[in-house]
């Protein structure tokens, strides 16, 4: 490592390489706290061409790469390793071009989500997949984990929204990804690869036009339950709001805890739906969900766009806010049918009683996107591993339902080991051939979204019948 720190130091500058074991800890995990190990070293370079010279020189020492954006991801892709280097594109936050007669900017990785539709909205544009980090979370990061947020429900996650990305391939060539290329959409590969497949380095992304109209509503009701069944009855309406997004009690009483929200006292449940589009629409759709919604003991209306931010504030301190209930929590992420979400939460409560362990549930209801917070205290021996046993037990329920062990925050390295309970090992081999086309020597973010090694050393790539090794009973397959 120390050879290669002095190559890096060669082609960067003076202050973009980290050694100092005390800055190093800084970059030891990402939002996924549970999971750390401090990185063999630290760069951070400013423009493409840096980050293609690093990868490069790993390449020229077999030493693998992670790349990191703001950090916030929940699931472990951007834990570094402690053989390797962490490449930070925290330097690299300029928008480059805004043309909004194509309805597009070109923006470095760094630059955050917000900052983006802060760039266009007094032209009437945003920029729509909304992850509620999105004031700090990366574009590059969102790119990477194939972001969502509450309003892709009717918009779409990060892939439905850019249109071409510059990468720096695992081998360190610098090239451009764009959706109109003929061929194998590579595009689409990249996009939600979680950083196995090259950096991002260059982002095209689509900017949408303003609506007309947009109208907030809280509805409160005695019990989850209850809230369920209008989210049923809305979608089964036919109306597609650009959000319906549902906090249970515990949820609440975080928010309020952190951030005074003054959502209903004595709500089991608040629904917050959104609809925007043509004024005449919004209006005839709020009228039916009006109907939709008679069973909530009160309904909220923004009348403006403060009291709009005041609906949204809990909703989107919510992941934060439990650490004013909670010492620790784990934030899981899983997919479930929507028509399946009374069952599974039903379910959930179930382990919360049998484990001992509190659920706060926060998610997006419209799209069955689970967001349970599992709360226990690091200081109580056993609790953690309690807590992991239910976070586990959720992803299970997801998978038994019909659903995914994960919507929008990536696989990474807190879930590699769930994916052979979704996939069969012709699936997961079908998703190597992939990976190791773009990144055949596996220095690319190894250890995240696959269960790699299979086998202790093993080199990532297709393997076909049993492992000698595990035929003679030599080694247990995982």
């Amino acid at each position: 490592m120390e050879t290669l720190t002095a190559a890096l130091r060669s082609v960067l500058p003076r202050d973009a390489v980290i050694t100092d074991p005390v800055r190093l800890r800084t970059y030891e995990c990402d939002g996924l706290t549970y999971h750390r190990a401090t990185p063999g070293v630290v760069v951070l370079p400013a423009t493409a061409e840096q980050v293609a010279r690093v990868v490069r020189l790993c390449n020229d020492f077999g030493v693998p790469f992670v790349a990191r954006g703001s950090g916030t991801g929940l699931s472990g892709g951007a834990l570094p390793r402690e053989d390797g280097v962490l490449i930070v594109t925290s330097k690299m936050r300029a928008i480059l071009e805004i043309d909004l007669p194509n309805r597009r900017a070109v923006v470095e990785p760094g630059v955050t989500n917000l900052a983006i539709t802060e760039a266009v909205r007094e032209q009437g544009y945003y920029y729509a997949p909304d992850p509620s980090s999105q004031q700090v979370c990366s574009i590059g990061g969102n790119v990477a984990e194939n972001s969502g947020g509450a309003h892709c429900l009717k918009y779409g996650f990060t892939v439905n929204h850019v249109e071409a990305c510059e990468i720096v391939t695992p081998d360190g060539d610098l090239v451009t990804l764009d959706r109109m290329d003929p061929g194998y959409d590579l595009l689409g590969a990249f996009i939600g690869s979680e950083g196995t497949l090259g950096v991002a380095t260059k982002i095209t992304v689509r900017l949408s036009r303003a609506p007309e109209a947009v109208t907030t509503v809280l509805a409160a009701f005695e019990s989850i339950e209850q809230g369920g069944q209008a989210v049923s009855a809305i979608i089964g309406a036919g109306i597609v709001p650009a959000a319906i997004e549902m906090m249970d009690a515990l949820a609440i009483e975080a928010a309020e805890a952190a951030v005074a929200c003054s959502y209903p006292a004595g709500a089991g449940a608040v629904l917050i739906v959104e609809l925007d589009g043509p004024a005449a629409e919004v209006e005839r759709q709020f009228a039916r969900l009006r109907e939709l919604c008679a069973g909530a003991f009160e309904l909220r209306v923004a009348a403006d766009a403060a009291e709009r931010a005041a609906i949204w504030k809990g909703r989107k301190s919510a992941f934060a806010a439990v650490g004013r209930i909670s010492p620790a929590y784990i934030v899981q992420d899983g997919v479930v049918p929507r028509t399946a979400l009374p069952g599974v939460l039903a379910a959930i409560d179930r382990l919360s009683a049998e484990h001992g362990i509190r659920v706060a549930n926060v998610f997006h209801a419209g799209d069955g996107n689970l967001h349970p917070l599992v709360l226990f205290d690091d200081a109580e021996p056993g609790a953690g591993e309690r807590a992991e046993a239910v976070s586990g037990a959720i992803l299970d329920l997801c998978i038994e339902h019909g659903g995914s062990i994960t919507g929008e925050h990536g696989v990474g390295v807190d879930k590699a080991r769930y994916m052979p309970r979704m996939f069969s090992a012709a699936d997961l081999d079908t998703m190597q051939l992939v990976r190791c086309a773009f990144d055949p020597r596996g220095l690319a973010n190894p250890g995240k979204v696959f269960p790699t090694p299979r086998l202790c050393g093993e080199v990532p790539g297709v393997r076909k019948g049993v492992h000698p090794l595990v035929e003679s009973g030599k080694a247990e397959q995982f």
